[in-house]
């Protein structure tokens, strides 16, 4: 957030424009590319590592055989992972320097594990791609870049790795750099960094290299330390999802009508006209109350209570928006959703759509096409999607839902589908067009699949 995201915050826009920024990142690539010694690396030579973690990673690794520590295993936590040298499931590290805070999300690169990549970089400013200097760009990679690309990350850094294993040649990390960044823009990844390093030596990780002196860009740690981050949430569309009514009806507060919930995007302010969804009723903002203190504007992703001018009827899962910038509402939902359980999700499928706080019935009418990420082609009429699958959905709600667009929002455009019978998971999505949507087939969805049970959820 900069200055000019709040123009008249007070006292509270300065402290927090004071505080160290926060910055959240991804790390993904193939098997053995040095991902997690990477990490181990930043780790370790930011001295972000507790010492009792170190020393129990030295003692892990002389029992291996390994004459020095092995850094990966600060980020392998799992049994199996150490055991297969492997990452299975995303890993949180929280670190710090001087000038950023990190929220690190250490992705698996296995391509059954594409669901716990998109886990990971749903939320995240940046992703780090590594690449084996050896192998070049190969299909994970390309794979990467697209998930990368699906999920709106603002900021992509290429790290060419195991440079010490080429000879730290120039040429190697040119072309690997050149035929990234091609394809990468070509999905439409906006900023792509390209950094040679060692992780196992520590060339260019958080020193600079001593032996590529042809490289004058930023060390890994220098470029995370220094990319602008944008956390403008409050120059979006705002959006407040309403939690919780409060009505303490004490004899202090006796019409007391508060509407609580965190700020999704955007900025409210006193005597702002807004709009009730899905309903649609109009009214304005009375009040704002904050930490116990009533303030004249509010912005994501403050946790505030609306006081309203009129009473009418609000409830949990209703959206409220600024009266001049309403979002689309309506029963059809189109988008791209990345399918994360092992129970295939298919046409005809009865489902629950979970967005910001609000939860409805819907059933899955169509699903048009399967991406494959490595080369981009469309699969017309799969009929289902299976773990790790990404494909484009149609699906109709039992009440109609305002969706803003995921290009144009991260937060307010993304939703969840869920298993009505046990609460599972099945497939999160990004709701309206992505760069997988330009050749989408428009094919019906088979008659067949759509027998059954659904009749009691045809909307």
């Amino acid at each position: 957030m900069t200055s000019t995201d709040i123009t008249d915050g007070g006292s509270a826009a300065e402290a927090l424009l004071s505080a160290t920024t926060l910055l959240r990142f991804a790390t993904a690539g193939s098997v053995d590319d040095g991902k997690s010694t990477l990490v181990g690396r930043l780790l370790h030579d930011s001295k972000s590592v507790l010492t009792d973690q170190l020393e129990a990673v030295e003692h892990a690794s002389r029992s291996r055989g390994a004459e020095g520590p092995d850094l990966a295993l600060l980020t392998d936590g799992l049994r199996a992972e150490r055991e297969q040298g492997i990452t299975i499931d995303v890993a949180y590290r929280y670190f710090a320097t001087p000038r950023r805070r990190f929220i690190l999300a250490d992705t698996p690169g296995h391509v059954q594990y594409t669901r716990n990549m998109v886990t990971g970089a749903s939320t995240s400013d940046l992703a780090v791609v590594l690449v084996d200097a050896r192998n070049g760009v190969v299909e994970q990679t390309r794979r990467h870049a697209a998930v990368a690309a699906l999920l709106r990350v603002p900021h992509v850094v290429l790290a060419v790795n195991k440079m010490d294993l080429v000879g730290y040649a120039e040429e190697v990390f040119a072309a690997i750099a050149e035929e990234f960044t091609a394809y990468a823009t070509a999905l439409g990844v906006p900023e792509i960094t390209a950094i040679p390093i060692s992780a196992l030596a520590g060339d260019n990780v958080v020193e600079p290299s001593a032996v590529m002196d042809w490289y004058g860009g930023p060390t890994v740690l220098e470029h995370l330390e220094t990319v602008p981050v944008s956390h403008d949430l409050a120059a979006c569309h705002a959006r407040l999802p309403v939690q919780y009514v409060i009505r303490p009806q004490t004899a202090e507060h006796p019409d007391y009508r508060g509407y609580a919930g965190q700020i999704a995007a955007g900025t409210f302010r006193t005597g702002e006209p807004v709009t009730v969804l899905p309903g649609g009723r109009t009214t304005t903002v009375k009040g704002i109350d904050l930490l116990g203190e009533a303030v004249d504007v509010a912005w994501a992703p403050q946790s505030v209570t609306l006081l309203l001018a009129d009473d009418i009827d609000v409830s949990r899962g209703d959206l409220i928006v600024p009266s001049g910038d309403v979002p689309p509402s309506g029963q059809d939902v189109e988008a791209t959703v990345c399918h994360v359980a092992d129970t295939p999700l298919t046409v005809g499928h009865r489902v629950l759509l979970k967005h910001t706080t609000r939860t409805v019935k819907a059933i899955v009418k169509e699903i048009p096409a399967l991406v494959t990420l490595d080369d981009l082609s469309h699969h017309a009429e799969p009929g289902r999607l299976t773990a790790n699958d990404i494909g484009l959905v149609k699906v109709r709600t039992a009440e109609p839902i305002a969706l803003d667009s995921y290009a144009d929002s991260r937060r307010t455009g993304s939703f969840l589908l869920i298993d009505p019978a046990d609460g599972t998971t099945l497939a999160a999505g990004m709701a309206g067009e992505s760069f997988a949507t330009n050749d989408r087939s428009a094919a019906a969805a088979d008659p067949e699949a759509r027998q059954g049970d659904e009749a009691e959820w045809d909307f």
